[in-house]
Order: C-alpha cells, then sequence, then structure tokens
C-alpha cells in the first residue's frame, strides 16, 4: 500500500510557511509534509528531515529528489532536536512538524513485525539498530511487567488475561512471530470481545510498538526541545494517534502557555516561569470524512498546534 499522508494540508496551513524558512520534519516518513513544506518555503527555505528508519530516509529521499538543494536529511531520533540543530549550526527555526504515527510502508513491510494482519519476525523496531525487538519483550518480560505495558501503553481491557497466556505459551515455546502472538491474543481474549471493536491484536500491537522504541518518553523530552528552538511566531505542529501521546501533547502544550506553579491564592506570579507561546488548537483539528473515507488509517489522527512567543 502506498504511503499516504494524514491531515497533510491541515499541517502545512497551520505553520504559516513562507520562501525561505527553516522547518524541520522530525518525523520524515515517506515524506509527504515535506514535499509541501519544500514547495511553501522554497526559494531560499531549508528544510531539515530527521528519521530514524533508513528505509524510511532513502524513500523519502527518492520523493523529494527535485529539492535535493534544499533539504537535509538526518538520520537519529527526533527527541535530539537540539543535538541536530546544534550539529547543523543552526540556532533557530521557523516551524517544525511531528507525526507520530506508524508509516504506510512499515506497516505494510512484512519483515518489519508491526502489523497483525501480516505474518512476519516480531521486531517493531523503527530503528532497525537498537537492540530490543517486540520478541524479547514477548519472550522475556515478567507477567507482571507485561500486563504493565499492555494496560498502560495499550489502554488493553485484557490486559491481564493476554499477559498470562503470553507467559503460558512461551514455557512451550518462544512466541517469534505476529502470527503466533495474534494466536495468543484471540485465545486470550473472550469470543464475545473479539466480536466487537477493533482487531483483538491492535491494543497489543500498539503498547508493544511504544514500549521497544521508547515513543512516550521521545515525545514529552522533544516537545519542550522543538518548542525551545522555535523562533518568535513560528508554529509546531504534532499529529497523534492514540490517547496517550494526544494526551501528553495536550499537556505539555497548556504548560509551555501557562508555566506558573504558584499557589492559586497567590495574588502575582512570583514563580518567574514565563509563557513560551500559545495554544492554537483549544481543540484538535481532526480528518475529514472524505479523508477518512479514502484512507481509513486516519480515522484516529488528531494535530495539535503551538505557536513561540512573538
Amino acid at each position: 500500500m502506498a504511503h499516504t499522508t494524514v491531515l497533510l494540508h491541515e499541517t502545512v496551513n497551520a505553520l504559516k510557511l513562507k520562501p525561505g524558512m527553516t522547518v524541520v520534519d522530525g518525523t520524515l516518513g515517506g515524506g509527504g509534509h515535506s514535499l509541501e513544506i519544500l514547495k511553501a518555503i522554497t526559494p531560499g527555505g531549508r528544510l531539515i528531515g530527521i528519521d530514524k528508519d533508513t528505509y524510511a530516509l532513502d524513500k523519502a529521499k527518492q520523493r523529494l529528489g527535485e529539492y535535493a538543494d534544499e533539504a537535509v536529511f538526518v538520520h537519529d531520533d527526533f527527541r535530539n532536536i537540539k543535538d541536530i540543530l546544534s550539529m547543523l549550526d543552526i540556532n533557530g527555526i521557523d516551524g517544525a512538524v511531528l507525526d507520530l504515527g506508524v508509516s504506510s510502508f512499515q506497516l505494510d513491510q512484512c519483515n518489519r513485525g508491526f502489523s497483525y494482519h501480516l505474518d512476519s519476525r516480531l521486531d517493531m523496531r523503527m530503528n532497525t539498530k537498537d537492540k530490543t525487538c517486540a520478541a524479547d519483550i514477548v519472550n522475556s518480560y515478567s507477567q507482571k511487567d507485561l500486563e504493565r505495558i499492555l494496560r498502560d501503553y495499550g489502554e488493553e481491557r485484557w490486559a491481564a488475561r493476554i499477559a498470562s497466556f503470553i507467559v503460558r505459551e512461551r514455557s512451550d515455546k518462544p512466541i517469534e512471530t505476529t502470527g503466533h502472538l495474534v494466536e495468543v491474543i484471540k485465545k486470550a481474549v473472550p469470543s464475545g470481545a473479539r466480536r466487537d471493536g477493533p482487531h483483538p491484536a491492535r491494543r497489543t500491537f500498539q503498547a508493544l510498538r511504544i514500549e521497544v522504541n521508547g515513543e512516550l518518553d521521545a515525545v514529552k523530552t522533544a516537545l519542550l526541545h522543538f518548542v525551545q528552538a522555535l523562533r518568535p511566531g513560528a508554529r509546531i505542529a504534532v499529529i497523534t494517534f492514540h490517547s496517550l501521546e494526544d494526551r501528553i501533547v495536550k499537556q505539555e502544550f497548556k504548560r509551555f502557555e501557562n508555566p506558573c506553579e504558584c499557589p492559586k491564592e497567590f495574588p502575582v506570579c512570583v514563580c518567574g516561569k514565563k509563557p513560551m507561546g500559545k495554544v492554537v488548537t483549544r481543540k484538535p483539528m481532526l480528518p475529514s470524512a472524505q479523508e477518512v473515507d479514502q484512507n481509513n488509517r486516519s480515522r484516529s489522527a488528531k494535530l495539535r498546534v503551538f505557536e513561540a512567543r512573538g
């Protein structure tokens, strides 16, 4: 399946781009956002495209080939934005995008292990050079820890049952493929629950992917560093695909807008913490019905935007 960029026009329009700007795409993926950004900031602009997936970088380089002189490609984690900008001798940016979803070509690559629809090695590493993959977690974590990540990262109702079934299954044979794990999950989830709602493995796969890639920690760290890097009036647009990430983005943006830690009864602020800017999207932007109809993977997407203090 071809990679389809989610909330493309809403995201690019929210950044208020002009020729000559320097913009960071922290999750380059298929390069969909970056292509439209480059069109808007050319001539004279500069795009910094970051991705920890070398396959994604190679695909994006091909797609953005005509803008090779305006684009810089970086193989790294977006949480390291401070070091990346320092390395490139950039002291401020005019906009940024973070699309926190898994790209379509990652899901559809059989050997990556992201999809519960495809039988493959149970991997899920966005950076294939990382040491720990999903199979390591499934076969080595204690039942208590498996239950914790399924509950906390997958918001899985049947976390305890799935964890116990995994531990029981792996005592006979290691769980090394996505297909094997899906079989175990289907056995653990009661038949009545399997008939309604999303695929029974969806939440477990989400939880494992988050654990493997340290996704939630990366988001909180990166948001602060990205906002600190924005020039006055510049914006960052963040797309999330599940409530855990969206909650972090919402809370962090709110804290950036109102960082005061003084007790409410204090008549004036004495903590000295100043607002870093303002939240542009009081409620998240959602994909249109037409977009969801054309790309079902966009159905859970939410876009939030923050503007640096002018």
